[in-house]
């Protein structure tokens, strides 16, 4: 068998390959339209969807999209603003603001292409005339500390929009609008990828304000009084301006672990899929995946050795400590390292496709049975390092980071354990 560190990495090429747009967008295309084709666009990926619309589409058409710095990539006629993630900044604000200009005064031979992936939320703050871009950011950062999942912090983002929640789409109207999307949510809820801008959903606020109670968020008075408000309130799915729309999931989680299987077994080992919709704290699912392994390399179950585990999804990291520099995957694979301390022949990877883990610039990192101990080696104590979410410093400390660059696409998290 390949070392496992190339062989992880072919794995992570053949799932971010399987969720190229390049690769998938011309099997969804809609019918050409009477009138103009507009295109709109929010994502860590939608810049290279962009792209490949356009190579794809042999009609007229114009638009914008925006992306995460660094994420642009040429495109003739549709044009790429790049703005600030994870935390949205005046870029972002000036973006959504064009989107919304861009499908004004449409009619209804008109059709709305809106290319959404993950990312989104962040890259379109649009506030209420109540609010400001710094309580958006306030409201975001709280999010992004306090551990809920994706789906709940997307429950709070679209009642402080207007333009999450379905408002994008509604501000289309008449004209039909069909969304492409990359899903980087467990589950694969349209509505819940970048808060859904043109797929509404059933939340309501008083959903929202379950979120901030459970969660016990500390928003901006503003903010509190915005959600209690009827002005917060987000257009339901079965309002009669989106009747005929369409929404298409393009690329997901499953459909890139399937690739990776592929090329695991291609590599002569045997996979298994344990889930692609894992949710909870990235360090708790980090011990069961370590817990697990540990079964298979000393008792041959519930798999026989050798095999190769994957699951996908999204962790989250609740802060407890501020000052630490890493992001979910390297907290997963740190917390992995000291379940599988001392075990031989277990070895393990986790990444974010779209090759961005948190704010440094890897995409994860690899581990395996020696990784706490090398760093106790190198005078640093990994339990302690764990605490304060600085597992990029461990990982970077062994020389173990995954560093890919931006992918062009966003379907989350690929975790991978192989024990021999």
């Amino acid at each position: 068998m390949t070392d496992p560190h190339t062989l992880f990495t072919s794995l992570f090429s053949a799932a971010v390959a399987a969720a190229d747009p390049e690769r998938t967008i011309g099997d969804h295309l809609p019918p050409r339209p009477k009138g103009r084709t507009i295109v709109i666009g929010a994502g860590k990926g939608s810049a290279q969807m962009a792209r490949a619309l356009e190579r794809a589409w042999d009609r007229p058409l114009e638009g914008v999209v925006v992306t995460r710095y660094g994420y642009g990539c040429d495109c003739e006629r549709i044009e790429i603003i790049e703005a600030a993630h994870p935390v949205p900044d005046e870029a972002g604000l000036k973006a959504g603001q064009r989107l919304l200009a861009a499908v004004a005064g449409l009619t209804a031979d008109d059709l709305v292409i809106a290319l959404v992936s993950g990312g989104g939320s962040a890259l379109l703050p649009a506030p209420p005339a109540s609010l400001t871009l710094a309580d958006e950011i306030e409201v975001n950062e709280a999010l992004l500390a306090s551990g809920a999942p994706i789906s709940a912090m997307n429950t709070v983002r679209k009642h402080v929009s207007c333009i999450k929640g379905g408002r994008l789409a509604a501000a289309a109207h008449p004209a039909r609008v069909v969304s492409l999307i990359v899903s980087d949510i467990p589950g694969d809820n349209p509505a819940h990828v970048a808060s859904g801008p043109t797929v509404p959903d059933g939340a309501t606020r008083t959903d929202a304000l379950s979120v901030v109670d459970t969660y016990r968020l500390k928003l901006p008075d503003a903010v509190m009084v915005h959600i209690r408000s009827p002005a917060a309130d987000a257009p339901m799915p079965d309002e009669a301006r989106f009747a005929g729309n369409e929404v298409r999931v393009i690329a997901s989680a499953g459909i890139s672990l399937e690739a990776a299987v592929a090329e695991a077994r291609r590599h002569g080992i045997e996979a298994v899929i344990l889930s692609d919709a894992i949710e909870g704290e990235a360090r708790e699912v980090g011990k069961v995946h370590a817990a697990i392994a540990r079964e298979i390399a000393l008792r041959d179950r519930p798999f026989a050795r050798p095999v190769l585990l994957l699951s996908g999804g999204e962790t989250t990291v609740t802060i407890a400590q501020k000052g630490g520099r890493g992001g979910r995957n390297t907290e997963f694979l740190l917390s992995l390292a000291l379940g599988i301390e001392g075990l031989a022949g277990v070895h393990a990877f986790a990444a974010d496709t779209d090759g961005i883990d948190g704010s440094e610039a890897n995409a994860g990192a690899f581990a395996d049975g020696t990784t706490a101990t090398r760093l106790r080696g190198l005078g640093h104590d990994p339990r302690a390092l764990l605490a304060r979410h600085d597992a990029w410093a461990a990982f970077d400390a062994l020389g173990d980071l995954f560093a890919p660059g931006p992918t062009g696409t966003n379907v989350n998290d690929l975790r991978a354990g192989v024990v021999l």
